[in-house]
Order: C-alpha cells, then structure tokens, then sequence
C-alpha cells in the first residue's frame, strides 16, 4: 500500500499466525497494521533504531499503538515532540503501568510518520502524516488504543542492545 493518502485509513485484518522470528514478513499497509508475526512482541518503549515489523506486529496484537518516522535527514524537534507526547500520556488503566505504546524509526516508511493499531473486531487502522501532529495522533491513540484482539500488558523482549535478528 506504499503511496496510499495522507490520514487515517481502515484495514482488513490480516491473519495473525506466528511466523519463525526474524523470518519475512509481507503485510499489505504501510505501515502495517495487523499480520502474522513473530512469537514474541516488544517492550513498550522508544527505540533508537528500526525495530522488525513481526514484532511490533505482535505488539499491535496486544493492544499496543505503534509510531514510526521516516526523517533521512533527520527531524530531531519532531522526534522530541513525539517523546514529550508519549511521556504525558495517562497511565494504562488495564495495566497499572505506562501505556502500550512504541516510538521507532522505521526506513521502509513511504511518508515521515505513520501510527498503526489493530482492532481485534474491525480490523487494522494506520495513520498516515506528513509531519508529526500531536492533535492528530493523540485523536488516534484515542480512537484505537487497546481495541487489539488480545489485550496484554507489558513487553516482552528489547533485542534493541544486542541486535533484533543478529
């Protein structure tokens, strides 16, 4: 779906096997937004580098909102307004801890930033921008946090130190 509009846009739901991990992955959003994926998901957090899409797949699976860019030359003050929005974010009530949320740079974005959450009873949903718009992926986090088809808190695995598939 790479050069798909700018916005907020629904998905058909697109299976959700477990894949060996670190094993190819094809989804037809960009960003992804639902899909098989790998057997373990991600901690919740902000990462420095890409993270495979099998396991922020699995994320989303759980509940989670994931939120990628795509600045080649950089966007530092993009990044930080997107670090201070996740920093005030409420607490996940469901979990007692910080929400399920993933901030990560992601190469293979066709736009600068994107967000996807799965939604266990519609589907995937991805938003699409241009630049990062606290009032618009805040009104998406809103709209679809939590609604994936599992809901489970916590992560489970940062291979950020050591290398995701090394």
């Amino acid at each position: 779906m790479s050069g798909a509009p700018l916005g907020v846009a629904a998905h058909p739901n697109e299976g959700a096997n477990h894949l060996v991990a670190c094993s190819a992955a094809c989804y037809q959003t960009v960003p992804p937004s639902s899909g098989n994926h790998y057997p373990v998901w991600p901690v919740y957090k902000t990462y420095e580098q890409p993270v495979p899409w099998g396991f922020l797949v699995h994320g989303l699976e759980h509940g989670a909102v994931v939120v990628v860019y795509n600045c080649p030359c950089g966007c530092p003050d993009e990044v930080a307004a997107a670090r201070t929005w996740i920093a005030a974010l409420p607490a996940d009530a469901a979990c007692g801890a910080p929400p399920r949320v993933v901030l990560a740079p992601d190469p293979t974005l066709d736009v600068r930033w994107g967000a996807s959450a799965w939604d266990g009873a519609t589907g995937g949903w991805t938003l699409r921008a241009a630049s990062f718009d606290q009032g618009a992926f805040q009104a998406f986090f809103t709209a679809h946090y939590d609604h994936g088809p599992e809901s489970i808190c916590g992560g489970y695995t940062d291979g950020s130190v050591a290398g995701w598939c090394n």
